[in-house]
């Protein structure tokens, strides 16, 4: 399966930290972010885990659930939580994807090139590793947003953050936003806009550096 930007999230159902889920009910019409780890008890893993939880309470902000997938089972996924919170002093409360099957890792495309074909038996540990996927959902289902990182590179999860504050504010406004945009600062009015729409939507006006570059104060609320 081809995943692409607008496509609905391919369902599944898993077994988690926190119980059996299925990916579609859980969304409970929220925005959802899904994240991948290569295993468990690994340093990188380790710090990015920690660093999510610490965050968590800004995306439940914006109505926002994150879910975690490793590898491992569930019962090493616990073992790697009292780790994580000893470590990186946050206790983890969002669930943990138990993916020992790489069913799901294979229907994301989370396993590097070489490692996408072939059966569970006589597979290495770092051949069924997953890299750093990071996929983020609107309530519909829909896919958002898509990054993946290799194995060795911690990901800035202050930028995925930033990416939810983009995402939900565009999808109520006719706007984009710049260039390392920062929730408050200027964003730019969607060319689907006319100058004529422009005018009743934004009275005070924008500033245009060109004709299909506007520039204006960022729509409140957020």
């Amino acid at each position: 399966m081809t995943l692409r930007i607008n496509s609905t999230a391919p369902n599944f159902t898993a077994q988690t930290t926190h119980g059996l889920i299925d990916f579609h009910e859980w969304f409970e019409n929220q925005w959802v972010i899904l994240f991948s780890h290569p295993k468990d008890f690994t340093p990188v893993c380790t710090t990015e885990l920690g660093y999510m939880a610490k965050i968590e309470s800004e995306f439940t902000k914006r109505n926002t659930k994150l879910i975690a997938l490793s590898i491992d089972s569930v019962e090493d996924h616990n073992k790697w939580l009292k780790d994580i919170e000893q470590t990186q002093g946050a206790k983890v409360n969002y669930p943990i994807i138990a993916d020992t099957n790489l069913l799901i890792s294979k229907l994301y495309n989370m396993l590097p090139a070489e490692e996408e074909t072939g059966t569970l038996q006589n597979r290495t540990p770092a051949s069924n590793a997953t890299v750093r996927s990071v996929f983020i959902f609107s309530p519909d289902k829909r896919i958002q947003l898509m990054l993946t990182y290799p194995m060795t590179t911690g990901r800035n999860f202050d930028e995925i953050l930033r990416a939810i504050d983009s995402m939900q504010l565009t999808a109520k406004h006719k706007v984009a936003t710049p260039a390392n945009w920062q929730p408050g600062q200027d964003v730019i009015i969607s060319n689907s806009v006319s100058d004529a729409q422009a005018k009743e939507l934004y009275p005070e006006g924008w500033n245009a550096p060109c004709s299909y570059l506007r520039f204006v104060k960022q729509p409140a609320p957020l």
